[in-house]
Order: C-alpha cells, then sequence, then structure tokens
C-alpha cells in the first residue's frame, strides 16, 4: 500500500476546507446574508469561528446563533479566508504527523534499529527521520544524497540509516522535540498550498459562477509575449485568443517591491503583445499601498481576493464583447535599429 507523504494529505485536506469554504460564500451570497442554517455542519461552523477569530463555546446547542451574532458583531473585521481553511487543515494534519511518528517508532523498534530495506520501504517517514537528525533538506543532501519521501535510493536508505544509528545508539528519543521541528515543516507546506491553492480556487470559483471561461496554468503552454513566452495563472478563454489575463498574488510588504517588479513585466510583456488584453492581479497580504499604485498603473485591475465576485462579473462583460473594460494599452516592442552594424568591435 503507498502510504500518503504529509504534502500529499494536506493537498487532501485542503482541497476538502476549500470546497467547505466556497459552499458556504455561494449559499451566503458572499458571506453577504450568514444565518445559522448555512452553519449547521459542525465543520462548517469551525470553519466560520477561525475566519471571525471566533470559536465555538463548549457544549453550547446554540453555536450557530452565537457565530452568526459575532459576525455581526465585528462587522468591521474582514473574514479572513486563510485562516478560515488553515485551521481545519492544521488540526486534521497533526494527528497524521503523530501518526508517522508512531510508525517511524515501531519501525524502528523506539528508534534503536534502523534497518536500510525498512527505510527504503517506507520514504514517507523520511520527514520524521529527517526532523529526528534536525537536518534541513539540504544538510541531510549533503550527508546522504538525493532523497524524498516519495524515494529513497538503496544507498541513501544504508547512509540514512548508519547517520540515525550513530545520533540514537546512545541518546533517548524525545517525541516532543521531533514533533515540534515537524510542526515548522509542516507550516511550510501548508503556507505553499495557500499560496497556489486557495487562493486561485477562489478566483476560479468566482469565475465560473458568471460562466466566464479560462484556462489554468497548468492546462496551457504559454501566452505569447514581446519579450518572451510564459503562463499566467489564469489566461481567458484561451492563449490563442486571450482577453485577459489573471495573476493571483500573497506578498508581505516586506516582498511587496520585489513581487510587483516582477509582476508588472509580466503584465508589459503580454499587453505589449496583445494591444486589447486586459491585466489583472488579485491581492492578498500585506501590500504596501505605494506598491497597489504603482502596479495599478500597469495592471488594468488590482483588485483584493474578497473583490472576485465583482471582478468576474466586469470579466464576464469583456468576454460578451464590451471594450469599455480594458483600461491601459501599452506600446511596446523590440526591432533591430536600421543603423546597427554587425561587424563591430568589442
Amino acid at each position: 500500500m503507498v502510504m500518503n507523504t504529509i504534502y500529499q494529505q494536506a493537498q487532501k485536506l485542503m482541497k476538502l476546507e476549500i470546497e467547505r469554504y466556497l459552499s458556504l460564500i455561494n449559499s451566503t451570497h458572499g458571506l453577504s446574508q450568514v444565518h445559522p442554517e448555512h452553519l449547521a455542519d459542525y465543520e462548517t461552523a469551525v470553519l466560520f469561528a477561525s475566519g471571525i477569530t471566533s470559536s465555538i463555546p463548549p457544549e453550547d446547542s446554540n453555536y450557530a446563533e452565537f457565530l452568526v451574532s459575532e459576525y455581526n458583531r465585528k462587522s468591521a473585521i474582514s473574514f479572513d479566508i486563510e485562516s478560515a481553511v488553515c485551521f481545519g487543515v492544521y488540526s486534521k494534519l497533526r494527528p497524521f504527523i503523530k501518526e508517522l511518528f508512531d510508525e517511524s517508532f515501531f519501525l524502528t523498534e523506539g528508534f534503536s534499529v534502523f534497518n536500510p530495506k525498512t527505510i527504503k520501504a517506507n520514504p514517507h517517514l523520511l520527514p520524521v527521520f529527517q526532523n529526528a537528525l534536525n537536518q534541513s533538506k539540504a544538510q541531510l543532501k549533503r550527508r546522504v544524497g538525493s532523497v524524498s519521501d516519495t524515494s529513497i535510493s538503496k544507498p541513501a536508505s544504508e547512509k540514512l540509516a548508519e547517520l540515525l544509528d550513530s545520533q540514537y545508539s546512545t541518546a533517548d528519543v524525545q517525541e516532543s522535540n521531533i514533533l515540534q521541528r515537524m510542526e515548522v515543516t509542516l507550516e511550510g507546506i501548508v503556507r505553499d498550498l495557500v499560496g497556489r491553492v486557495l487562493f486561485e480556487e477562489v478566483v476560479a470559483n468566482a469565475l465560473d459562477q458568471y460562466d466566464v471561461q479560462y484556462l489554468r496554468e497548468e492546462e496551457y503552454s504559454s501566452i505569447s509575449g514581446v519579450v518572451y513566452d510564459f503562463r499566467s495563472d489564469f489566461v481567458l478563454p484561451n492563449p490563442d485568443n486571450p482577453i485577459a489575463f489573471i495573476e493571483v498574488r500573497k506578498s508581505s510588504s516586506r516582498h511587496a517591491s520585489l513581487y510587483a517588479k516582477d509582476k508588472m513585466f509580466s503584465a508589459i510583456n503580454w499587453k505589449g503583445r496583445h494591444k486589447d488584453l486586459i491585466g489583472v492581479i488579485v491581492v492578498e497580504g500585506d501590500w504596501t499601498q505605494t506598491t497597489l499604485k504603482t502596479m495599478a498603473s500597469v495592471f488594468d485591475y488590482v483588485v483584493p481576493l474578497s473583490r472576485v465576485t465583482t471582478l468576474a462579473q466586469l470579466l464576464k462583460r469583456a468576454q460578451d464583447g464590451d471594450r469599455s473594460i480594458l483600461k491601459w494599452i501599452i506600446e511596446f516592442s523590440i526591432s533591430q535599429s536600421p543603423d546597427f552594424c554587425e561587424e563591430q568591435d568589442t
């Protein structure tokens, strides 16, 4: 039986929580009409509570009414999509990580016997062994070679067994320390999934609601540009005759300027090639106002994730032929100077 890796398990849980969230926002018209019946499902109520920075009172049979009251009481505070979805992912992943530790403990007889064949046959346990050794991926690679939680070669498993044996032959296993270090691994995985999966699913859901045709990054090869061809998170309706592209990006204030420069070049590259192409960036996180204003001078629309429904309505109009949706036309081309001489001394 092929065991799930932490990443695979996190993907499954993230998908389930996203579906739960999308079902909630669709039934409540974007959380504008939340009633107790929408929170009758307990896990949906937990998700909603996390999004409004609240919790369900213990043994409270009227938790749905309580949460609706809390939502109305704190209506000036934005619903935190990331916290809402990630709470359920974390709460279900932590027991899974404990199961991986317990399995590792059993197969190694309490971290006292490290059989290379056992390690090779159970690559999904690599995060446990890695954190037991307190090694980063780069450090472990230097010591045992290239390994992953889906495949460990025979030579690498032998080196890993030797490394583990040298550390744990005379040392006691500190379960709490290993699990604490694995928590950092878990947080990195969830952050990655939030950036790549959660926000894009919210955008896709809004586009689907208004029957906007699109392809996602993994569904096409590239959009042609002035400098080079590459992909955006969404192209509408297809890269051969693009009407619009959408980039989805979460940022911190520390990285905002760097991300903005990268995304603005993408927009210039594509819009310079396709004169009527609508450029959209959907933002989340702590972008600076200066950076957002700068991007708005290149992108036709710079919108927060909370406004994607309005965005979808605009893009539906563009799909139906409304040319007034386009804000910026970029004249950008590259051609060789007629006076250039091929035989230059350099």
